[in-house]
């Protein structure tokens, strides 16, 4: 009877200690890709000042899209943010903290960071750009960084891929 007890006594203990929440690799992926890509770009005299970093994440934010974008508006690296949990990035940073544990951090403060998910690649190869649809064409451009002036019509699009297509897909032998 006694162990009977002590097992229900363990059990309900066990059910109060608090769980882990780490993250696990792909979880947070706008995050951690953002961070480790921000990262890198800094040079090491502005990796042990936290003002710098911020004054350089504001910088890389400039020139950020899509994803990436909206995530700096979560952190306030953008004018219109209406928050600025920036220090949260930049304090771990300058310790050298891996962006997992960072965007772990940052997930505790708005948990919005981690709910950004990139989207899918379309591989241009693959794909009959005839069946796609018009934003999806206009997101291909997008991420080529490229526009279709004066493109009206599904046909127009089509054309000014194929035009810049050699430039940026590379093709196998």
């Amino acid at each position: 009877m006694l162990r009977i007890e002590v097992v229900l006594l363990v059990i309900s203990v066990l059910n109060f200690l608090p769980i882990s929440h780490g993250l696990k690799e792909g979880d947070c992926e706008v995050c951690v890709k953002t961070v480790e890509k921000f990262a890198a770009s800094l040079d090491d005299s502005v990796k042990k000042d936290t003002k710098k970093i911020e004054d350089e994440f504001r910088l890389f934010c400039k020139t950020a899209k899509n994803k990436e974008q909206r995530f700096c508006y979560y952190l306030g690296g953008v004018e219109e943010s209406a928050t600025g949990i920036l220090s949260e990035l930049s304090k771990p940073l300058s310790w050298s903290m891996p962006a997992l544990k960072i965007c772990e951090k940052l997930k505790k403060k708005d948990a919005q960071v981690c709910d950004l998910r990139f989207d899918k690649q379309i591989d241009v190869n693959s794909v009959d750009l005839k069946k796609l649809k018009v934003k999806d064409l206009k997101k291909i451009l997008s991420d080529w960084d490229e526009n279709c002036d004066g493109c009206l019509e599904k046909t127009d699009f089509i054309k000014r891929i194929d035009e810049l297509k050699h430039k940026y897909v590379k093709t196998e032998l």
